[in-house]
């Protein structure tokens, strides 16, 4: 039962991170593109959890860790929270479970970072640009 309410958990609450960057996106605080490209890469990364979790049952190449890390980094944690749950794949490994949590932290980190002072980076971005002499 605890496995069935922890994919229950994971499907919630990737689904309301995607939500909230699309919804975020239509009101124009992020790229409305952002939710699109997130959700590819959890697919992505749920793909890769999928065929590493068939790879370690039939001793076959597996999936390098820090790939699965970065997928999670560049948004596509929902789809590997997802699939760790649904697979029971990468759930016991403390040290991979860590650097996944970080990963995750990172994300939203970035994400309400770039929200809360989107006008100051975009502000900064160009000021750097305009500076560089080519």
């Amino acid at each position: 039962m605890l496995r069935r309410n922890g994919t229950v958990i994971s499907w919630n609450a990737a689904v309301a991170y995607i939500a909230v960057i699309a919804y975020l996106g239509l009101l124009g605080y992020l790229p409305v593109q952002l939710w699109l490209i997130f959700t590819f890469v959890s697919v992505i990364a749920y793909v890769f959890y999928a065929l590493d979790k068939k790879a370690a049952l039939n001793n076959k190449r597996r999936t390098p860790e820090d790939w699965l890390q970065f997928l999670a980094l560049m948004g596509g944690w929902p789809g590997a929270l997802i699939a760790q749950q649904q697979f029971h794949h990468k759930t016991r490994k403390t040290s991979f479970r860590v650097v996944f949590y970080l990963a995750i932290l990172v994300n939203i980190g970035t994400i309400t970072f770039y929200v809360l002072e989107k006008d100051t980076i975009i502000q900064w971005i160009k000021s750097t640009l305009g500076a560089i002499k080519l």
